[in-house]
C-alpha cells in the first residue's frame, strides 16, 4: 500500500481573533501547491483515495490537483495519527491513499510508521512524504519511497 502524506501549504498566520479552520494560503503557498499538485498528478497511482482536512488552507492545497476528494473531519488540525491510518486502512488498502492534513499528527504518523525515537518528525510546509507498506517474509515492511518539497521542483 502506498500512503501519501501532504502538509498543507504556506497559510497566513492566525489573527488574535480568528478560527484556525479560515486560514488561507498566501501566495507563496499557492505556488507551492501548484508546484506540488503538478508533481503528484504525474506520479500518484491510478486510483488513489484522496482525503483532506476541512480546514480552508488543505481544502485549497488539494484543489490544486483538480482531482476528487473528500474532506473528513478526523484531519482537522487536533486529529490523531491513529485516526490518520485507520482513515487510509495501513497497511492492508488496496489503492494508494493521499492525505493532505497538519502538523503535528502528519509527522507523528511519520515517527510511528518508522518507530523514531522522537514522537514526532517535522514535515516542512506544502511537502509530501511517500510511505509504502510491502509484504517480504510473511512481514510488513513499511519503506520510505519519496520526500518531496515544492521548493525542489
Amino acid at each position: 500500500m502506498d500512503l501519501i502524506l501532504w502538509r498543507h501549504a504556506e497559510a497566513i498566520e492566525l489573527p488574535e481573533d480568528g478560527n484556525d479552520m479560515d486560514r488561507y494560503l498566501t501566495a507563496k503557498g499557492e505556488r507551492q501547491a501548484t508546484r506540488m499538485s503538478a508533481w503528484l498528478d504525474r506520479v500518484l497511482p491510478q486510483g488513489t483515495r484522496i482525503f483532506s482536512s476541512p480546514a480552508t488552507r488543505c481544502e485549497q492545497t488539494v484543489l490544486a490537483l483538480g482531482r476528487r476528494y473528500k474532506l473528513r473531519e478526523e484531519l482537522s488540525p487536533n486529529g490523531h495519527p491513529d485516526e490518520v491510518l485507520s482513515l487510509a486502512q495501513w497497511p492492508l488498502a488496496k489503492s494508494a491513499v493521499l492525505v493532505v492534513g497538519h502538523q503535528p499528527y502528519l509527522g507523528q504518523v511519520v515517527a510511528k510508521l518508522f518507530e523514531m525515537k522522537s514522537e514526532e518528525c517535522s514535515i516542512k510546509k506544502g511537502s509530501v512524504w511517500w510511505i509504502k507498506a510491502r509484504v517480504r517474509n510473511d512481514q510488513t515492511q513499511t519503506t520510505l519511497h519519496a520526500v518531496q518539497t515544492a521548493e525542489l521542483l
